[in-house]
């Protein structure tokens, strides 16, 4: 069945090119980010630093989401991705001459911004590369690297620091990123986008995109959902340390088991959401991962230690990995392509908005409760959010809609 499903790499060159550029930077990206992040508490030995260096890698794509959804439809996409692969090399190839942590930070918000542009642009023009009856194992593919390499690029990452420190670590994502570049460059434009969408001003395109969500049951359906679930992200993600040294009083060991917990089961889950949806309604495994999500968080409040804890974490990450593939797919079958791209930006950016509400707020409830309640909390909040996406992903047709009409 795996066997069957991988050979879409093979089957589909171009595809297997994104695919391979999407491992290529993976990897020297999470490799980076642990260099990123010691080198910013070496510097200043401040938590506050740090939190800093978190907001420029998510705040661009925000910005982006209001300021610029549409250029990820009226420039050409291969283009697009291109050039923020090479500004994310000129980045990394600079970082080793950063004298202070604000060059740092400012350096890092640059590489968001392109970020912010690229990951749009990829899952936008994923629909174009593959066939409809593929799509669903191309997003499974893809997120299926994306979380191996969030797994395993930190491990990497953070031998490579120790043993060398953070610079060499940024000159090797650099390299991934002319990688990166280069396999993009031999995907044909046309196999990425039908056509360039035509800018009606900035305001009528800001608006086009909102209308597109407010008119589309796929995306309100994500946008309805899966704020839900980033607010119990965030309250899980900032409690999870506490959860672990002092809940579980598992120290230091036990936060790394529960992160990995969670990168293990990103992995599965989003392997085994295509053949899940080759056999299942939308709704149903939408619904059902964030399910799982919910009674891994709830469970894991409840565990008797950190052991436990983690197989139930793991289960969150499964639930995760799936329900983003879902995610992916609602964008592209709910969209037309002219206006897909600025659909998975705004999308993206309110997700990021609320995340980081989620955050500023989970620090003084996790003080005020306790991280076993704060996890409990979020378990319900996933659990309503499975309940949102079950009632409105009921109906979403299997292909995608039919382009929508706006008015000359």
């Amino acid at each position: 069945m795996l066997s069957r499903r991988f050979a879409l790499l093979k089957d589909q060159p171009s595809f297997g090119r994104l695919a391979l550029a999407t491992l290529a930077s993976g990897f020297g990206t999470w490799a980076a980010f642990v260099a990123l992040t010691v080198d910013v508490f070496d510097r200043t030995n401040s938590a506050t630093w740090v939190s800093a260096l978190f907001v420029a890698d998510f705040l661009p794509a925000i910005v982006i989401g209001f300021a610029a959804a549409s250029l990820v439809d009226r420039l050409p996409r291969r283009r697009l991705m291109i050039g923020a692969d090479l500004v994310r090399f000129a980045v990394f190839a600079a970082l080793p001459l950063a004298g202070s942590a604000a060059v740092i930070v400012a350096l890092a918000a640059v590489a968001g911004f392109a970020t912010g542009f690229f990951r749009p642009a990829v899952y936008a023009g994923l629909p174009n590369l593959v066939s409809d009856d593929e799509l669903a194992n191309a997003n499974s593919i893809l997120q299926t690297i994306e979380n191996l390499t969030l797994a395993i690029g930190p491990i990497l990452g953070g031998a490579l620091v120790a043993t060398t420190g953070p610079d060499v670590a940024y000159l090797i994502n650099a390299a991934t990123f002319l990688a990166s570049a280069a396999l993009l460059a031999g995907i044909p434009g046309r196999l990425l986008q039908a056509a360039t969408a035509a800018g009606r001003g900035y305001w009528r395109d800001l608006s086009d995109g909102f209308a597109l969500i407010r008119r589309s049951r796929a995306l309100l359906t994500i946008l309805a959902a899966w704020n839900v679930v980033m607010l119990a992200t965030a309250a899980a993600n900032v409690s999870e340390i506490v959860l672990a040294k002092d809940a579980f009083d598992a120290g230091d060991f036990g936060y790394g088991l529960l992160v990995g917990a969670t990168g293990i089961g990103l992995a599965f889950g989003s392997l085994m959401a295509g053949s899940f949806l080759e056999h299942r309604a939308l709704a149903a495994v939408y619904a059902g991962s964030i399910g799982v999500i919910a009674l891994g968080l709830l469970a894991a409040a409840a565990s008797p230690d950190v052991w436990v804890a983690a197989a139930f974490v793991a289960f969150v990450g499964v639930g995760n990995g799936a329900a983003v593939v879902c995610n992916a797919l609602l964008v592209q079958r709910g969209a037309p392509d002219e206006l897909r791209g600025r659909a998975f930006t705004v999308l993206m950016s309110s997700n990021y908005a609320v995340l980081g509400l989620g955050i500023l707020a989970a620090g003084p409830l996790t003080d005020a409760l306790g991280a076993r309640v704060v996890w409990a909390i979020a378990g319900m909040l996933a659990a309503l959010a499975a309940g949102i996406g079950l009632t409105m992903a009921r109906g979403v047709a299997a292909r995608g809609e039919p382009a929508l009409q706006t008015s000359p």
